[in-house]
């Protein structure tokens, strides 16, 4: 287990980071958090409450007794994704599961002091390590709300979902661990997610029951409840490609040493020596197991995108090992890329 005090560190110093992003959810359906570098936050450090908040959503821990943090990459397009996790032990992350939309009362833990007033409802989306809800003070939308509580969102004729994408109440997804809300408007069906915080709810994924995408190596019998992303070398907050920052990647890999697996971390150890040295790729005992594959790829793929002249034998070793996507194991099923 990681040491209490430990995590606690690295999660605020990572909420005073504006470049270091947050979701919060479960597989096919998940909150996101980020700021702007000179957005206004308000942080908060308290004994019983970690969290940042501003005028467009907010992330707070409550709960890190037990908390794992697992570093892990992945090798995504032509690129790659990296993420903390932030686990619990199967047994204690589950959470109430409900399948049916049920009103829950005032928001007494509310991120922002305003918005404790607002009623919460569980979505009854039945996910495991997260309740999906939504919180609103409109008495309008709340008369409706009432009124089709006990019912499936997804029944046929319940006008619930189509009264919660007008209203765009806000969005509220709660773990074991804390909570991240969203208070940005709900896009229509056909619209793009706006810039900042924002939800994902893809009912697709959420058929299949995962508790997390199968890209990401989450030790066994472990959950993730949330999800940090510090800030990439090689893309921006959109996503958007940039100049290769060296400090980010080294700061990653200095995360990645110490909460990552051992074994992939050696991967990537043995892949720069073997390149380095010149060594030719076919001659590689190249890993047998997913993700030691995904180590293998992103290794490569960081050395090619650093500053500086590449060695000269990676070219064959991009070619050999890196020419195509492995079948199945890319971005298809990874909701945390960065």
């Amino acid at each position: 287990m990681n040491d209490h005090d430990t995590v606690r560190d690295i999660l605020r110093a990572h909420l005073h980071d504006p470049s270091s992003q947050w979701n919060l959810g479960t597989f096919g359906a998940i909150a996101e958090y980020m700021r702007d570098p000179g957005e206004p936050v308000a942080i908060t450090d308290e004994a019983g409450l970690l969290a940042a908040a501003t005028a467009r959503g907010g992330v707070g821990f409550r709960r890190l007794e037990g908390l794992r943090l697992f570093a892990s990459e992945t090798a995504v397009g032509t690129g790659w994704s990296h993420r903390i996790a932030l686990c619990l032990p199967e047994a204690e992350c589950a959470m109430n599961r409900r399948g049916v939309l049920t009103e829950l009362g005032p928001d007494a833990e509310a991120l922002r002091r305003e918005d404790a007033a607002g009623i919460l409802f569980d979505m009854g989306l039945g996910t495991h390590q997260a309740d999906i809800c939504i919180r609103s003070a409109d008495p309008e939308l709340l008369r409706l709300l009432r009124a089709q509580a006990g019912r499936s969102l997804f029944e046929p004729g319940n006008p619930a979902m189509a009264a919660i994408v007008a209203a765009g109440p806000h969005r509220v997804f709660l773990g074991r661990i804390g909570r991240c809300e969203v208070y940005q408007p709900i896009p229509p069906a056909d619209g793009r997610s706006p810039e900042g915080p924002h939800t994902h709810v893809l009912p697709q994924l959420l058929r299949t029951g995962r508790t997390h995408a199968a890209t990401e190596p989450i030790p066994e019998g472990f959950v993730p409840c949330a999800h940090l992303v510090p800030a990439h070398p090689a893309r921006d907050a959109l996503g958007r490609p940039r100049p290769f920052d060296l400090g980010d990647h080294r700061r990653f890999e200095a995360l990645l040493a110490r909460f990552g697996d051992p074994a992939l971390v050696a991967v990537k150890h043995a892949v720069r020596a073997a390149v380095a040295s010149g060594e030719d790729p076919r001659r590689f005992a190249a890993p047998q197991s997913r993700f030691g594959r995904h180590a293998l790829r992103v290794a490569l793929r960081q050395l090619a995108a650093a500053p500086g002249a590449p060695a000269p034998a990676l070219q064959d070793w991009l070619a050999f090992f890196d020419q195509r996507e492995a079948a199945g194991e890319d971005a298809a099923d990874d909701p945390y890329k960065h």
